[in-house]
């Protein structure tokens, strides 16, 4: 078997690469009018099946958790997620190559003013569950309490229609709840940067992180993945430093 076969045979296994796509994160993806997927992680998706020369078959979710479930019991052969211990126990992962913040956001009337008087007993933070915020928060917040939405997409309306004191969650998706519903701000600064990266099922052949990994920082150094934050006018994103 040649050397390409055989990253096929490793990289899709059923002859198709069976690649996740999170919707739940507007900075990787999105769904257009007519319910299909397009963003920076279709793009590459689509690179990858070429370059491997397969066909792809993009497997769409609404979060990050889902998504990372499907991957990990091999149900699909990679995906695209925030780095994450919890997650590198059953995924392994690329160097990221895209860098997002996190951000918090109140209401205008707030009293909270900074990021020191989030975590403060009594406070209720709202978070996606299963994404990468919840898994971070979950490790780092010790007095306010956590309040898991459905999906991150829904955070925001959560947040209101439960009256919370804080929601969590990529800054893009809680700046479109600000113009969505008015009344609303964000705290100065973020509490943690979200590295983007690849990963496929932790006991796959070496090679298969290898190949994604080599074919990321390709895509990186020949300024690909910055071409896509511009192509899909991707703001308060920045592109991975070289591993």
């Amino acid at each position: 078997m040649s050397e390409a076969s055989r990253l096929r045979k490793i990289m899709a296994p059923t002859g198709v690469l069976r690649t996740t796509i999170n919707v739940g994160n507007p900075i990787l993806a999105g769904l257009d009018a007519e319910q299909q997927p397009f963003g920076v992680s279709v793009d590459l998706a689509k690179r990858i099946a070429q370059r491997l020369e397969v066909e792809l078959e993009l497997q769409v979710y609404a979060s990050a958790g889902e998504a990372v479930d499907i991957v990990s019991s091999e149900k699909a052969d990679m995906g695209f997620f925030a780095l994450d211990p919890k997650r590198g126990e059953s995924i392994e992962f690329t160097a990221p190559y895209v860098l997002i913040e996190g951000c918090y956001l109140v209401r205008e009337d707030s009293p909270i003013t900074d990021q020191e008087d989030v975590d403060r007993p009594g406070q209720r933070i709202v978070v996606g569950k299963g994404s990468a915020y919840d898994l971070y928060l979950s490790r780092t917040i010790q007095h306010a309490e956590l309040v898991r939405a459905p999906t991150s997409p829904k955070v925001v309306e959560f947040f209101r229609e439960h009256q919370l004191d804080i929601a969590a969650g990529v800054k893009q998706q809680l700046e479109a709840g600000i113009e969505e519903f008015g009344g609303l701000r964000l705290l100065p600064g973020h509490f943690m940067t979200i590295q983007q990266a690849m990963g496929v099922p932790r006991n796959r052949p070496p090679e298969a992180a290898a190949f994604l990994s080599a074919l990321i920082e390709e895509v990186k150094a020949e300024g690909e993945v910055a071409r896509l934050l511009e192509k899909h006018a991707i703001q308060g994103a920045s592109v991975a430093p070289a591993a």
